[in-house]
């Protein structure tokens, strides 16, 4: 076989595309077109295989897509670990497949396992938290004054549920969908079953459970709202509904699109079924 790169046509670029779709990295429609797509799915297989991601298809990244597939899909969503991979270009692999089953878990617990709402919760990841690690918030001048002391511009955010110095600190962006805010805190807490737990222990936003757990809960309680935009296409929107802004949009739509252009929803493929 010639080495197969973006340009090249033909049956052996249908095999490759086949063999991507096999391993949970869909390029999309199996056409025999190396182009963009095919190029962006084998860059997330090598990822995942611990090839060089050159996006370049020789003897040994074809020796790998011939072994047999060893990723399950994710339930109900159809989200596949290449697919993650995808949305996340520059994120680490290894994080990824440590946490990814964990968020998708929580969202069917939620039922938000649908292909919307998957790709909500992860493109929310790739716009607050691209390492795919729950973290806490870095200070900034979005949160820390000119000379004041950390988190000194969320003290007294009413809005937030914050009753002054130390709550700007202490209940900071964490987790990740960086919930942050007294409020949220005690709310959302109280949801996933800890009580006043997370009001008392606030890094335990950052436990990988706890903190997809809590992303699942935070976007559950905007559910309606969240439907409706993506419904709409409004992917602005939807980024506002979660972070109030527009704080990580670009990365929040690359990630969605990339998404909804490889996800089958396996619930609407039971519908037609």
């Amino acid at each position: 076989m010639d080495i197969l790169k973006r340009g090249s046509t033909g049956p052996e670029v249908v095999e490759v595309q086949q063999l991507l779709h096999k391993h949970g990295c869909s390029p999309g429609e199996i056409d025999g077109d190396f182009g963009a797509a095919t190029e962006r799915a084998v860059r997330a297989f090598q990822r995942l295989s611990g090839l060089e991601a050159d996006g370049v298809v020789g003897p040994l990244s074809l020796a790998a897509l011939r072994q047999p597939p060893d990723e399950p899909a994710g339930p109900i969503t159809g989200v596949a670990l290449g697919i993650v991979a995808q949305m996340f270009p520059q994120t680490r692999v290894s994080n990824i497949r440590t946490h990814w089953i964990a968020v998708l878990d929580a969202l069917v617990d939620r039922q938000l396992g649908d292909k919307p709402m998957a790709l909500m919760a992860l493109a929310t990841i790739r716009a607050e938290t691209e390492g795919f690690v729950p973290i806490s918030e870095f200070i900034s001048k979005f949160n820390t004054s000119p000379g004041g002391h950390p988190f000194d511009l969320y003290d007294d955010r009413t809005d937030l549920g914050n009753e002054g110095f130390p709550d700007g600190q202490r209940f900071k962006g964490r987790g990740f969908i960086q919930l942050t805010g007294r409020f949220n805190y005690r709310v959302h807490g109280a949801e996933i079953g800890l009580g006043n737990g997370l009001v008392e222990n606030p890094d335990l936003a950052n436990d990988p459970k706890i903190a997809a757990a809590l992303l699942a809960s935070f976007l559950k309680a905007k559910e309606g709202a969240i439907r409706t935009a993506l419904h709409n296409d409004d992917l602005a929107k939807a980024r506002r509904l979660v972070n109030g802004g527009s704080h990580g949009l670009e990365q929040f739509i690359d990630a969605y699109r990339i998404g909804d252009q490889l996800v089958v929803d396996r619930t609407e493929l039971d519908q037609h079924m």
